[in-house]
């Protein structure tokens, strides 16, 4: 039987709408949307930029708490409201995500509050960081 852990972080939302921000199943790890919160002092900057690092802290300590890292991200789901702010939101990811290299879909749609820039969900599997990786290139 798979071994199962359920990871939050205090949010009131996570309670209210019973969901958990990280839920491992034997190595895989399911993580829910995260937004750019700071976890200490539940202040959300007004930039994306901002959010999106801030988003990428919160989803780092999760997975760290359960042995992982972004280095083991397989797939990012990113969610950008604002279109305008795309460029900067996608810096962040770019510079993250940097040599990971995840599948990745980006969405330019509304977020559940409208004080959110941007959105981050990701699936990990626990170990691949250190598998060995075979880089191929499609020829258009």
């Amino acid at each position: 039987m798979a071994k199962i852990i359920k990871v939050k972080t205090g949010n009131p939302f996570e309670d209210k709408e019973s969901f958990s921000r990280l839920i491992v199943v034997d190595d895989w790890i399911l993580t829910s949307n995260t937004a750019g919160r700071n976890l200490k002092t539940k202040i959300m900057p007004d930039t994306a930029h901002e959010q999106a690092n801030l988003a990428f802290d919160n989803v780092e300590a999760a997975l760290r708490l359960v042995g992982s890292s972004l280095l083991d991200v397989i797939r990012s789901r990113v969610t950008i409201p604002n279109p305008n702010d795309v460029p900067a939101a996608m810096a962040v990811v770019g510079e993250r995500f940097r040599g990971v290299d995840p599948v990745s879909t980006v969405t330019c749609a509304p977020l559940g509050l409208d004080y959110l820039r941007f959105e981050l969900e990701v699936t990990a599997l626990r170990g691949v960081a250190s598998a060995q990786t075979e880089r191929l290139i499609v020829a258009l």
